[in-house]
């Protein structure tokens, strides 16, 4: 991968509101193509030195000193069973995908990458239902004819890490909504996302509407909105991911504010992605708020200040 290709990377997150997704195209062994958010990935590197870490997952092919910090590196194909990861993968040098997301650095192992291609959101579709079987894909899309699995990398490291969805907040967090049942509308395309936020969002005893991507959220929003309801009137707020398939978070916050009739809507976005980026965007498409992922006491009090001043208004 050439290193005009890594120099790329902040042009392409120019994107973002553009309703354009930039993926990162890796494999993992074989000809199946993956891609991931460059939102997510701060560099790639031929895999360097590893050693290993006592008590580290097995599913980990060890550690690695990138600019003097000891970065996690995921063996990704043996991670999520791809079934094409070749026997003998610890002795093909490969690359390792460098990632910051939800407030860690970590790398990905995988065995050869691409390139960085922008595919239009309306091309970018949910993966298949496969029943209740858990998946690590979080959309599929293609390019020049080729199928490509967008994996959920935020899903990967919470299994592996064996992240507790079930939040626990401090129990002097007590929300008086005056007798008036609050509902949030929340907007994420990451099932360990939803569930955390239901988490704290039930804790809080808050009622909660939940979605995989922006279009789902517009097209119920506006549904609403066709009923004769205030949309306004029935969520109390609505907190968005950014990076989504088919819709991402700025596009749907800038379709709410064009829109006269849900431009009452409070709209706090919260994304694993970080930097100042982020915050430029925000403003710029009109968000109120944003929260970086994931703290749930940093969610929680934000989300607990804007319930309070809706139940002070009734």
């Amino acid at each position: 991968m050439s290193h005009d290709l890594l120099d790329r990377i902040d042009q392409r997150t120019r994107l973002a509101g553009h309703n354009r997704l930039a993926l990162l195209l890796f494999r993992l062994g074989g000809r199946q193509l993956f891609g991931v958010n460059v939102f997510k990935v701060q560099e790639v590197l031929r895999r360097p030195d590893l050693f290993r870490v006592p008590g580290l997952p097995s599913q980990f092919a060890g550690v690695a000193d990138i600019r003097r910090c000891s970065v996690p590196v995921l063996d990704l194909g043996l991670a999520i069973g791809h079934p094409e990861r070749e026997p003998g993968t610890d002795a093909i040098p490969g690359y390792v995908v460098v990632t910051e997301f939800n407030r860690s650095v970590q790398g990905f192992l995988v065995s050869g990458v691409e390139r960085i291609v922008n595919i239009a959101v309306e091309d970018i579709h949910p993966p298949p239902e496969l029943g209740s079987a858990a998946t690590y894909l979080t959309a599929v899309t293609r390019f020049q004819g080729e199928l490509i699995q967008v994996i959920d990398v935020e899903s990967v490291m919470a299994d592996i890490a064996n992240v507790d969805t079930d939040i626990r907040l401090d129990p002097s967090l007590v929300l008086d909504t005056a007798g008036r049942e609050l509902q949030v509308l929340v907007v994420d395309d990451s099932r360990v996302a939803r569930q955390q936020i239901r988490s704290v969002l039930d804790q809080l005893g808050v009622g909660a509407t939940l979605l995989s991507d922006g279009r789902q959220a517009l097209d119920h929003l506006l549904q609403v909105l066709a009923s004769g309801e205030d949309p306004a009137s029935r969520y109390a707020m609505v907190i968005s991911d950014i990076e989504m398939p088919t819709m991402d978070g700025y596009t749907l916050t800038t379709e709410i504010r064009r829109n006269p009739g849900l431009a009452g809507l409070y709209v706090l976005l919260h994304t694993s992605l970080s930097g100042v980026f982020n915050n430029a965007m925000v403003e710029q498409v009109g968000a109120n708020a944003f929260v970086a992922k994931y703290s749930a006491h940093e969610l929680a009090a934000f989300v607990l200040t804007r319930l309070k001043d809706v139940a002070r208004a009734v």
